[in-house]
């Protein structure tokens, strides 16, 4: 060993041909700020895609489901049965979604009356001189100029439902040549069973965390729709299906969708008694589930660090809006699971991983 090299090892610093530590932070920060770009300014063609793809991997799981579960199951039947499974929950998710809002428009009256006697309770205990009306608020906010917008969104979300309908069809027909394309990317059997490999750890974490969710969602719903049964709260299947669905988006989505029954408890009884009872039995039961039962089942399935989930949401939200909010953890499992394959990335797999060992086995 040279002097240079003595002096270079007394330092500490990186020996020639690695990469110094803070280079690969500045690296990976700089391919986030570009995929992040580049990923917002696609988002229109991006979005309905990778919709399309996690509804695939939906099918492929519940058609597994009915191939390993039921016994005797015609395997040519899986796949439809899975195609037919997941439209009829949307059907049933439309179904339940008109009815309900017709019934709320027909219910607009007595809303009404109930949120000026609110207004008019509030206004006297903060000494407002004119209690505020319902009707003077809303012209003051002019709703007209939002009819547009909410139009549009409707618009385009009618749009985006059809273009993520197209791909899935094309991708569902498309399947049978996939391992003819997978043959001819990978030469080699080696180079074949490392694509797999990859490939698999992704279905199975996306699969996981459509499980884990699911069973999550079921275990706040159904107990809820329960107690707003109890109580009397009109409704109360709408309900229990809306905090079902808003418990696919991480963090916000379950308090969101607990906080919605109480707060319309209090257009629909006279009194204060049944909102507290909703928005206590409600809270606790989606503390219950969120903070001690579905991280346990998390911890054994998805292995993603509680900060990089809120993280996550955080980012895809900010990039894709209300689709961004809802694929932000299987986004982050597909890209834990890429990155742990390679010597280069693997750190950052160990850095979005719960317990430092995105994969043991690839170690």
């Amino acid at each position: 060993m040279g002097k240079d090299d003595s002096m270079d090892a007394a330092q500490g610093l990186t020996p020639p041909g690695a990469t110094p530590a803070g280079w690969k932070i500045g690296i990976a920060i700089l391919t986030v700020i570009a995929v992040g770009f580049a990923s917002w300014a696609l988002k229109d063609i991006l979005t309905p895609l990778v919709m399309a793809v996690f509804l695939l991997f939906m099918i492929d799981g519940v058609a597994r489901a009915l191939r390993d579960r039921i016994p005797n199951f015609p395997r040519r039947l899986a796949m439809p049965g899975a195609l037919m499974l997941i439209v009829a929950f949307f059907v049933l998710a439309i179904w339940i979604i008109a009815d309900n809002t017709s019934q709320f428009v027909a219910q607009a009256g007595a809303y009404e009356g109930r949120m000026n006697t609110l207004l008019g309770q509030a206004a006297h205990r903060f000494g407002l001189i004119v209690p505020p009306n319902l009707g003077v608020l809303l012209r003051r906010l002019n709703p007209a100029q939002f009819a547009g917008t909410l139009v549009k969104g409707a618009q385009d979300v009618a749009s985006n439902a059809f273009v993520v309908l197209l791909y899935l069809g094309f991708l569902v027909a498309s399947r049978s040549g996939f391992v003819r394309k997978s043959r001819k990317l990978f030469r080699t059997p080696d180079a074949r069973e490392e694509a797999r490999g990859i490939f698999d750890r992704i279905r199975e974490g996306v699969e996981g965390y459509v499980w884990v969710q699911t069973v999550t969602a079921l275990m706040m719903a159904v107990p809820s729709g329960v107690l707003m049964a109890v109580v009397g709260l009109s409704h109360p299947v709408f309900w229990a299906f809306v905090i079902f669905i808003l418990s696919y988006i991480p963090v916000i989505g379950s308090l969101v969708g607990t906080l919605a029954p109480p707060v319309f408890a209090l257009l629909e009884f006279s009194g204060f008694v049944q909102p507290v009872i909703l928005l206590a039995g409600l809270q606790a039961i989606g503390f219950v589930v969120g903070n001690i039962i579905q991280p346990r089942m998390q911890g054994t399935s998805l292995n993603i660090d509680p900060v990089v989930v809120f993280l996550s949401l955080a980012f895809w939200g900010a990039i894709w809006g209300l689709t961004g909010a809802f694929l932000s953890t299987p986004l982050t499992v597909m890209a834990m699971a890429i990155l742990a394959q390679f010597a280069q990335t693997r750190w950052i797999a160990v850095m979005l991983s719960g317990n430092g060992e995105p994969y043991p086995e690839t170690a």
